[in-house]
C-alpha cells in the first residue's frame, strides 16, 4: 500500500517531485508509525465490515480501528466481537481470491488496510486472538484505552501473550484519555508512569493516541466546529504536557497522533471561514473551498496544521471525508524538503547558518536537524509535492480519486 495509491499514477506523477513510497504491514515499526496518517475508525458491529474496509482502502485510507469500545454500546459487544471474527474470515477469503464480488472489485483488492482492534479489556485481546485463528495475519495490533501504568500493565502483558501464541507481530496504540492524565494534581505522576510502562515494552507501541473527547467530558465541554482542540485551553494544557513527556526527538519519544475531529455536517456557523480564498483562486477551486466551509471542514484543515506545529502526527477520524485533508497536509512541500536537504547535508555536519533555498528564512543546522530528520521521514512515506503544487492541488485529485 501507499498514500495517494487510489489515484491514478499519471496524476499522482504531476503532483510529486517524489513520490510516496510503498510499505506493507511487515515494514518496520519506525515506518508504520509515520505512515498511519488518518487513521479511520468504525463500529466493529456494522454488519457489512469487510465490504467497508475494502472501500475505504480504495478511497486511500491506510489504517482502521474497529472499535468495540466506546462506539457501540455495553449489550453489543459479544455481537461485535463474534461480528468481527466473520468480517476477518471475510476479507481473509476475498484476498486469497475465493470471493468474487463483480460490483466491489477494484485494483486494490489485495492492498488491505493497516487493521486494529479497539478493545475494552485485556481479556478480548488472547480471546480474539484465539478466536481470529489464522486470519490474525491481517490484525496489526490493538488500540488500548483509557490507558495509564496500571491498566497498561495488564493490556500490554496481554498483547505479548497473544503475540506469542499468534508467531504475529502486534502492535498497541494507547489512547491517553484518562482523567488523571487531564487533572493537574495528577498529571506529571500519570505521565510518568505512562513513560515507564511503554518504555518498558517499547518494541510494540506504535503510536500513543489522544482521547480529546474524554478530555472535555471530565468538564462538561465540547468544542464548536469553530474551535480546534487547540483553543480549549484546558485540552491544550493536556496535549502539551504529553508531548513534552512522551513525544521527544531524543530516541526516548514516540509518534503521538492529531485527536478526533467530531464534525462532517453543516451546521450554524459563527466566525468567518479559515479559509483564505487565494490558495482556491490560484487552483480555480472556489467550489473547492465553498463545500469544504459548508461542511464544517476548514476547522479540521486548521487543526491538522496546528497538531503538525505542536508535534502530532497523523490523526483519528470518525468520518470518511477527513482522510483526504489529513494526508493532503502530510505531504511535504517543496520549500520543507529543499531546507531539511541543506540541513542534513554532510559537509554541514559541525553546525552553521544558512540561508534557505527559498531566500526566506534561517537554517540553523544542529537546532533544525531534528526537525529535518522527522521532514525527510515524512517525505518517504506522504511524498514530496512539486515545486508549484499546493495542498489545493493535492486535496483536489485525492477527492477525485
Amino acid at each position: 500500500m501507499r498514500h495517494f495509491g487510489h489515484i491514478p499514477s499519471a496524476t499522482r506523477a504531476g503532483l510529486f517531485l517524489r513520490e510516496p513510497a510503498a510499505f506493507t504491514a511487515d515494514s518496520p515499526a519506525r515506518t508504520l508509525a509515520v505512515a498511519l496518517g488518518a487513521t479511520l475508525y468504525s463500529p466493529a458491529t456494522r454488519p457489512r465490515l469487510a465490504d467497508d474496509v475494502r472501500k475505504q482502502a480504495a478511497r486511500g485510507v491506510v489504517s482502521m480501528v474497529l472499535c468495540l469500545e466506546d462506539s457501540i454500546s455495553d449489550a453489543d459487544v459479544e455481537a461485535g466481537e463474534d461480528n468481527l471474527v466473520r468480517q476477518f474470515a471475510d476479507l481473509a477469503d476475498r484476498a486469497a481470491g475465493t470471493v468474487t464480488d463483480a460490483d466491489t472489485a477494484t485494483d486494490t483488492d489485495a492492498d488491505l488496510p493497516l487493521l486494529f482492534i479497539r478493545v475494552r479489556d485485556p481479556r478480548q485481546i488472547t480471546d480474539l486472538v484465539a478466536r481470529l485463528g489464522e486470519t490474525v495475519r491481517l490484525l496489526s495490533g490493538f488500540v488500548l484505552p483509557k490507558f495509564t501504568e496500571a491498566r497498561g500493565q495488564a493490556f500490554l502483558e496481554a498483547l505479548a501473550l497473544a503475540e506469542r501464541t499468534s508467531g504475529r507481530r502486534l502492535f498497541a496504540m494507547p489512547v491517553l484519555e484518562s482523567p488523571e492524565l487531564l487533572h493537574l494534581e495528577t498529571r506529571a505522576e500519570t505521565l510518568a508512569g505512562i513513560a515507564s510502562i511503554t518504555d518498558k515494552y517499547r518494541d510494540r507501541v506504535l503510536a500513543l493516541r489522544l482521547g480529546v473527547t474524554d478530555f472535555c467530558s471530565a468538564y462538561g465541554l465540547r468544542r464548536s466546529p469553530d474551535m480546534t482542540a487547540y483553543d480549549v485551553k484546558i485540552v491544550a494544557n493536556v496535549i502539551a504536557d504529553v508531548v513534552n513527556v512522551l513525544g521527544r526527538s531524543d530516541g526516548t519519544g514516540f509518534t503521538v497522533t492529531g485527536p478526533v475531529w467530531e464534525y462532517f455536517r453543516p451546521g450554524e456557523r459563527m466566525f468567518k471561514p479559515q479559509l483564505r480564498r487565494s490558495p482556491f483562486l490560484e487552483g480555480r477551486a472556489e467550489d473547492l473551498r465553498t463545500a469544504l466551509i459548508e461542511h464544517d471542514l476548514d476547522g479540521l484543515l486548521r487543526e491538522i496544521e496546528l497538531d503538525r506545529a505542536n508535534g502530532l502526527l497523523g490523526k483519528t477520524c470518525i468520518h470518511p471525508t477527513h482522510v483526504v485533508p489529513v494526508h493532503a497536509l502530510s505531504v511535504v512541500s517543496h520549500e520543507e524538503w529543499s531546507d531539511a536537504q541543506d540541513i542534513l547535508r554532510p559537509e554541514q555536519g559541525g553546525g552553521g547558518v544558512l540561508r534557505s533555498a527559498y531566500t526566506n528564512k534561517m537554517n540553523e543546522v544542529k537546532p533544525h536537524r531534528a526537525w529535518a530528520e522527522r521532514t525527510l521521514l515524512r517525505a518517504e512515506l506522504f511524498g514530496v509535492a512539486k515545486e508549484d503544487v499546493g495542498f489545493v492541488d493535492l486535496l483536489t485529485a485525492g477527492l477525485a480519486g
